[in-house]
């Protein structure tokens, strides 16, 4: 564990899965972390016992981040404890996947509500509050890419995320603020595994040569050199995390 310094970041939708394991390695590279969550107080409160049983530093927050009011609020509240802000996750999203003349306008809805909406609304605030030096990482995915069936409307979302990054990294010039996304393949978490048959799950994960599913962890180890000093020349970019699947 890397020790404590004066950092703090916070991670949206972190009560589980990757944004739970990105939580917990931003915490043991030193940052004190805000684990957000919409709904869960206590999957959030979980994590956060977890961090603090080994010596970090972690706090729930509670937040929808498509309302931009509460994302606000949430930016007030770690600004008036800790000082201010240096890193930002845009981890929270939702998937719901159906064939485009299957897709319901609810299901359109939530998904740009969380995955588009949210996502600006935490970047708008890190753009107005972010400390100099510091790091956006939001979340694209790699279905961008392989453009599969059913997931037309959740790669409609991540495709926007990808244009903000670009445009705000170019809009935080003389800042020193980097602002990047992840865009990972499949990753083993209840996200992407709820409602898939045991075969579909394993198709999926022989796509790429690796041959496996990734983890949690291989995603937050990605955000931790994004956001830490090795990373510091990585700006504006979509790094691909899929095992090489496309």
């Amino acid at each position: 564990m890397t020790p404590p310094n004066d950092k703090v970041a916070i991670v949206t939708g972190a009560s589980r899965g990757i944004g739970a394991a990105v939580a917990d390695r931003l915490a043991r590279d030193g940052y004190t972390v805000i684990v957000n969550y919409a709904g869960n107080a206590a999957a959030a409160e979980k994590v956060v016992g977890a961090i603090e049983a080994w010596g970090g530093r972690a706090l729930a927050a509670q937040a929808d981040v498509s309302a931009p009011q509460a994302v606000a609020a949430m930016f007030d509240k770690v600004e008036a404890a800790f000082g201010g802000v240096d890193v930002v996750v845009n981890n929270a999203g939702v998937m719901t996947l159906a064939p485009l003349a299957e897709a319901t306008d609810d299901a359109f809805d939530r998904q740009f509500a969380i995955n588009v909406k949210g996502t600006f609304n935490v970047m708008r605030e890190a753009a107005r509050r972010l400390r100099p030096g510091g790091s956006v990482v939001n979340f694209s995915s790699s279905v961008i890419g392989l453009r599969m069936e059913s997931y037309a409307l959740y790669a409609a979302t991540k495709a926007a995320v990808e244009a903000m990054t670009a445009v705000m990294a170019k809009e935080m010039r003389g800042r020193a603020i980097r602002v990047n996304a992840v865009a990972p393949g499949p990753v083993a978490t209840e996200l992407f595994l709820d409602g898939k048959s045991p075969e579909l799950i394993n198709r999926l994960a022989g796509l790429n040569p690796m041959e496996r599913l990734g983890t949690p962890e291989d995603i937050a180890n990605i955000v931790s050199l994004l956001v830490g000093p090795d990373g510091v020349w990585v700006n504006g970019q979509v790094l691909r995390a899929n095992g090489g699947m496309v």
